[in-house]
């Protein structure tokens, strides 16, 4: 989709073959979407390229601890295998490539002592800023989120390569690496992107979001449900999944894509380029059913011969290890059937629009307002905002916002506060704030919900000690187009999106 320093590529290319890298942290399970950049990997193989495969166990664990220490070998090991059963898969020999684990060389002497001397020119700014597409974002962020992105950029050196391979989402990381690499007396590497695949949701594909991917060891079944399950409306080609996976992983893949169909529906039809699939389907000539079946038929070959590779006692017992189930948790703790962990989802918050009635300074605090705001009750509710600093006064009167109404009242220096605006927050500094705007035309008391949970009931009180709002206040983002997002699905009302007016890429308190 893009390359940064064409100009450098081109040169070596007079020269030399290009040897390249591509890596993956060890944390959640491997998904379909890895066949994107596989096939991008074989594509780097026929052209001559010197690939090698970074297995960033280290990064795995810097990322808020996705991979927990005593799980980092075992995860890495599970990335090893099922890595290098997806390039047999597709054919892609692995005798021309070399694989890296980060923490071969990562714990050296050397390299450590690069990571110091880069962490005495970067700034805070620039480290958060370059991992906020890859890194999670919390609102009190670890300081090993924010070495990240350095030691990222130093594997372009210690892997010794001309180039550095990754999605879109890597770009600021790859922006951060070619301006701090020079500062150490490294050179600048080329950095090519492949575009990022929705996941079956609409939204990026994420090995943290269950329903949003298909893992590569998923069975048949599971496959087919999965796939069932998914939004796929007649002749809509935007935001959809299923024709996204077939554009960026079957296509690339087999040059051609079947549908699927009885005779009485005209029989299967192959399809050699993408775009003529997208029109028959935009004009209903190819029905969502036939789509989901053939995609399933195809995922099928695809994944069978990684499903045999893993069908030894060996590999079961190395993925159970690596990834343990939690209803196996010893008695009393959490995932028994003694102690059934509660669903963390977004339908358990009672977010509603409001309608900010008035507006005061709150009498014992400068930088606290005192609200009343219409939520469709009988009541206004007064709420208790700390926005004096970021929201002039007469920004606020008369305007809707957003509030999450099922938190238990606290007293705010003595005012009991019976809700909370969600607001927009900027991730560097200074900080900006912007409540968030539901669409034009809603009114007080309606409902807000995340895409794909529409349906829940809210908990009458979230209680504090269960922190509900927390954990998923901790996935909570604005996108690029200042949409606001849970785990990149949108918040809407029955009239749209929830947005902010120009805080892109923030987080939502």
């Amino acid at each position: 989709q893009e390359v940064l320093g064409e100009d450098r590529l081109m040169a070596i290319l007079k020269e030399r073959e290009l040897r390249i890298y591509w890596g993956t942290a060890t944390t959640g399970k491997p998904h379909v979407a890895y066949f994107v950049p596989m096939s991008k990997i074989a594509d780097f193989l026929k052209a001559g390229c010197e690939v090698t495969i970074l297995f960033a166990d280290l990064h795995a664990y810097l990322d808020n601890m996705k991979a927990p220490w005593e799980l980092l070998e075992l995860r890495t090991r599970y990335y090893e295998h099922v890595i290098k059963a997806m390039l047999e898969s597709i054919g892609v020999p692995l005798d021309r490539l070399r694989f890296v684990r980060g923490t071969d060389y990562q714990l050296s002497k050397e390299y450590t002592l690069d990571v110091y001397r880069l962490s005495s020119v970067v700034t805070q700014h620039d480290a958060k800023k370059a991992g906020a597409e890859v890194v999670k974002q919390v609102e009190h962020p670890l300081l090993s989120g924010l070495l990240y992105p350095g030691l990222q950029a130093l594997d372009e050196e210690y892997l010794k390569v001309d180039a550095q391979f990754g999605g879109v989402d890597q770009r600021k990381i790859f922006t951060f690496a070619e301006k701090y690499l020079p500062s150490l007396g490294y050179s600048k590497r080329v950095h090519l992107m492949n575009p990022m695949v929705p996941g079956l949701t609409g939204g990026k594909m994420s090995s943290s979001e269950e329903d949003s991917k298909i893992d590569l060891l998923d069975r048949k079944e599971d496959v087919k449900k999965k796939l069932k399950k998914v939004f796929c409306e007649p002749g809509n080609v935007e935001n959809n999944g299923v024709l996204s996976f077939v554009k960026h992983v079957l296509f690339p893949l087999k040059s051609e894509f079947v549908v699927l169909r009885e005779e009485k529906w005209g029989g299967n039809k192959t399809y050699t380029d993408y775009e003529a699939l997208e029109k028959d389907f935009a004009e209903q000539v190819v029905h969502p059913g036939d789509l989901k079946n053939s995609v399933e038929v195809a995922l099928n070959k695809l994944l069978d011969p990684i499903r045999e590779k893993f069908n030894t006692p060996e590999l079961k017992k190395l993925s159970s290890a690596a990834y343990p189930n939690p209803s196996k948790a010893k008695p009393g703790e959490k995932g028994t059937k003694n102690s059934e962990p509660e669903e963390v989802i977004p339908s358990r918050l009672d977010i509603r629009v409001g309608k900010v009635i008035s507006v005061e300074k709150h009498p014992d605090a400068d930088s606290l307002y005192v609200e009343k705001i219409d939520v469709g009750e009988a009541e206004p509710r007064t709420v208790v905002s700390g926005l004096v600093q970021f929201v002039p006064k007469e920004q606020l009167q008369d305007r809707l916002v957003v509030l999450l109404c099922n938190l238990k009242p606290q007293k705010m220096r003595g005012v009991e506060s019976q809700g909370m605006v969600l607001c927009a927050s900027s991730v560097g500094e200074p900080r900006q704030v912007e409540p968030l705007d539901p669409p034009a035309g809603c009114c007080a008391g309606e409902r807000v919900y995340v895409e794909g949970y529409e349906d829940g009931e809210p908990d009458e009180e979230l209680k504090p000690k269960k922190k509900v709002f927390e954990k998923l206040q901790a996935d909570f983002r604005v996108s690029e187009d200042c949409v606001a997002q849970w785990k990149q699905r949108n918040f809407l009302t029955k009239l749209g999106r929830v947005s902010c007016k120009s805080l892109k890429g923030g987080t939502i308190s």
